[in-house]
């Protein structure tokens, strides 16, 4: 045998970890966690009316009832029937500390059908009642 010529069975073992295919995945895992992130949002659209006030700190798993355009009423992204939001959120908040809810109401529904779901809200025993707003242009 020659002292320069390798037989393709005389291989060595290998003591280096080939890290390209790992970083491959990592970098399409990424680009689709980047992708599917924003589609994760939680909630019924609506169209928040403007307003000047201090920005909401973040709360743990806040209960939030929402009125779209069409008058219909949802509790953390359920629908909800005429008049059984009482019963709902007094099942949802039943073990909380703090008994409080967020209203987001379209800024097109009628005043008198925002007043009559606070005054359900406030018959489940809701202690705070919190309106969201969108802030004020230029702000």
């Amino acid at each position: 045998m020659e002292v320069g010529s390798r037989n393709s069975g005389d291989r060595g073992t290998m003591s280096q970890i080939n890290v390209t295919p790992l970083v491959d995945v990592m970098l399409v895992l990424l680009i689709i966690f980047m992708v599917t992130a924003p589609m994760m949002q939680q909630g019924v659209q609506v169209n928040l009316p403007k307003a000047e006030t201090k920005a909401m700190t973040a709360q743990d798993e806040a209960v939030v009832v929402s009125i779209d355009r069409a008058g219909k009423v949802f509790a953390n992204s359920t629908e909800v029937a005429s008049g059984d939001l009482t019963a709902k959120l007094t099942a949802m908040v039943a073990n909380r500390a703090k008994k409080e809810v967020f209203l987001k109401a379209d800024r097109d529904v009628p005043y008198g059908q925002v007043v009559k779901t606070m005054a359900e809200i406030k018959g489940a025993g809701i202690e705070r009642l919190g309106m969201v707003t969108e802030p004020a242009p230029g702000k």
